[in-house]
């Protein structure tokens, strides 16, 4: 898996996506130097904020080498909302894509008691958690234990858990942090965080009859 600066050094210019929660972050990182990117925001949804903050930045998307983006967790529509954005742009021009987990990019960027556990709601009583240097997981609530540190602006649908640290997601500053740590993996089908392929129940028609 490479890093943010192995990825700038072989396919700059990149963009970078994230609408993993509700505040919309684009990056730019016009060169292989350029390793504090340039960054906008929006609190619009993602179909709008997400073309906003492109024009903001004035990014040229025929000159763009490559992509990134959030595939999770986090908001499910604005994730596959960039990621259509990306299938999209590489159909008329293909080019690399990489995803990343945001819970992995807190885990790394922010100094926390060793053992720290970042959780994201998985719905269904589970949550999303990555400790540094381990694998995003979904685990059930009963098997959560401090220290615990969550996103802000990241949607809940359970209690938060007692105890939990609410930390800042703005990665304009996490990243910076994490250059190097082997973050990135390339997504050449561009879409939303799944833990496991989803399976479906077989059932055979039948004819209604009436008693």
């Amino acid at each position: 898996m490479p890093s943010l600066r192995q990825i700038l050094a072989a396919h700059a210019p990149l963009l970078l996506l994230d609408a993993a929660s509700a505040r919309v972050q684009v990056g730019f990182f016009e060169s292989p130097g350029s390793l504090q990117g340039r960054w906008a925001s929006s609190e619009e949804e993602a179909g709008v904020g997400l073309f906003r903050c492109i024009e903001e930045l004035g990014a040229d998307l025929g000159a763009v080498r490559s992509f990134a983006f959030a595939e999770g967790p986090g908001s499910v529509l604005g994730i596959r909302t960039a990621a259509a954005a990306l299938r999209s742009w590489c159909a008329i021009a293909p080019r690399p894509v990489y995803s990343y987990h945001a819970l992995a990019v807190l885990a790394e960027a922010l100094p926390r008691p060793a053992g720290t556990a970042f959780i994201a709601d998985a719905r269904r009583g589970g949550w999303h958690l990555c400790r540094r240097a381990g694998p995003v997981q979904r685990v059930p609530s009963a098997e959560l234990s401090p220290p615990l540190a969550s996103p802000d602006g990241f949607r809940t649908w359970a209690e938060m858990p007692p105890g939990v640290e609410r930390v800042p997601y703005v990665l304009s500053e996490l990243l910076p942090q994490c250059l190097d740590a082997e973050l990135f993996r390339e997504s050449p089908a561009p879409d939303a965080l799944l833990h496991e392929e989803p399976s479906y129940a077989t059932w055979s028609p039948q004819i209604h009859r009436a008693p």
